[in-house]
């Protein structure tokens, strides 16, 4: 992990610096757990590196800058706290909302955040942001987790998490020195 500004020794002092130093020291070992529909799903250290570093490359491509506001909305699981690494991982600021805010509720908080993206879980939380879309006019792209009953909605603004993630997993692909820059603009945060 020692690149640009962590040099040999130093500690990390960012979340996606020690995401970054747990990835490499227990690559192979569980760094997450998370119940669904009974049965448990794990991710390694490794496995939860590789699915931020997409999720962050992804959001990048989208148009997600430095010092840029992006709201999380949704219950505890595993997809939206990778949203806020990836978010802090570029340097943008997560938002964190409760799932069970009112439009209202949410709208006040967006709006006097200014944020442009949001990473959300579910139809229930994209309605409540897309019924919004006049009192937080910054709001330009809304990531979804679960796409259930999303089908026929207007995706204009809409994009799927797991698309997002693999256009940065093409993107690394294609050009390697991406994931190199991600990786150093971490080591060199402070």
């Amino acid at each position: 992990m020692p690149a640009s500004g962590m040099g040999a020794g130093a500690k990390p002092v960012t979340f996606p610096q020690y995401l970054l130093l747990n990835a490499k020291r227990f690559a192979s070992r569980p760094a997450m757990r998370f119940k669904d529909l009974g049965i448990w799903q794990t991710w390694t250290w490794a496995e939860q590196c590789d699915e931020i570093a997409n999720l962050a490359i992804g959001l990048k491509e989208l148009g997600l800058k430095e010092g840029e506001r992006v709201a999380i909305v949704g219950t505890n699981r595993p997809r939206l706290y990778w949203a806020f690494a990836a978010a802090q991982s570029l340097k943008a600021i997560p938002v964190p909302v409760y799932a069970d805010a009112v439009a209202e509720e949410l709208a006040f908080v967006l709006d006097n955040a200014a944020v442009r993206f949001a990473v959300v879980e579910d139809q229930e939380q994209v309605d409540k942001l897309t019924s919004m879309a006049e009192k937080v006019p910054s709001l330009e792209v809304i990531v979804y987790d679960h796409a259930r009953g999303l089908r026929d909605y207007d995706h204009d603004n809409l994009r799927d998490f797991t698309t997002v993630q693999e256009w940065g997993r093409e993107k690394i692909a294609s050009e390697p020195a991406v994931l190199k820059d991600w990786e150093a603009r971490i080591a060199a945060s402070d």
